[in-house]
């Protein structure tokens, strides 16, 4: 089956939409769009994504062919964006109505997918999120916990403490008192 579409497991930042161009520039392919999550490929080059996902497998990336893993892997990538909504909006927009808006599709379904394909939650996967950021924020150490508790919309820094502990299973003092503390990439989420 030849396409111009992929569906691209892992991408989770600009390096590697960067990663995954100069992949198929490589290869031979030429790419006309790379996004999070998919890369569009010039008409006259298709790609049959069996032949393909090799070649990206070993850079850390994988082909996605069903439909579901495609979805869950799109709402991966709007959630990732809607941490950056979450922390710049004014007024931001709850989760459901941020991925109801982005799929036109309704909240219920796009949660039964990723729960059967993710066996995850969307906020169980959203709240992973939102704590491998506050990790990245502590390590800065330019914040105190009430600032980015405030930042991450959380209602308050014990309820942002509580989580963390719940989710890291360490306190947020710990996390800090830590020389070298353990980050997970995001594909390492679900």
């Amino acid at each position: 089956m030849k396409t111009t579409l992929l569906h691209i497991k892992n991408m989770v930042c600009p390096r590697c939409i960067d990663a995954v161009r100069n992949l198929l520039e490589q290869a031979g392919y030429r790419p006309t769009d790379v996004t999070l999550g998919q890369a569009q490929l010039d008409q006259s080059t298709p790609a049959d994504p069996v032949s393909v996902a090799p070649m990206l497998r070993e850079a850390g990336f994988d082909v996605i062919m069903g439909r579901a893993d495609q979805l869950t892997e799109q709402i991966k990538s709007a959630l990732v964006e809607y941490l950056e909504h979450l922390r710049t909006a004014r007024m931001p927009l709850t989760t459901s109505a941020f991925l109801t808006d982005r799929f036109a599709a309704t909240y219920s379904h796009l949660s039964k997918v990723f729960s059967r394909t993710a066996n995850l939650t969307i906020e169980k996967y959203l709240i992973r999120l939102k704590i491998e950021r506050v990790k990245e924020m502590l390590s800065y150490n330019e914040m105190t916990l009430s600032e980015i508790a405030e930042q991450m919309r959380y209602s308050s820094g014990q309820h942002l403490s509580n989580q963390f502990r719940q989710v890291t299973g360490r306190s947020v003092s710990e996390f800090r008192r830590d020389l070298m503390p353990r980050r997970l990439s995001l594909d390492q989420l679900a």
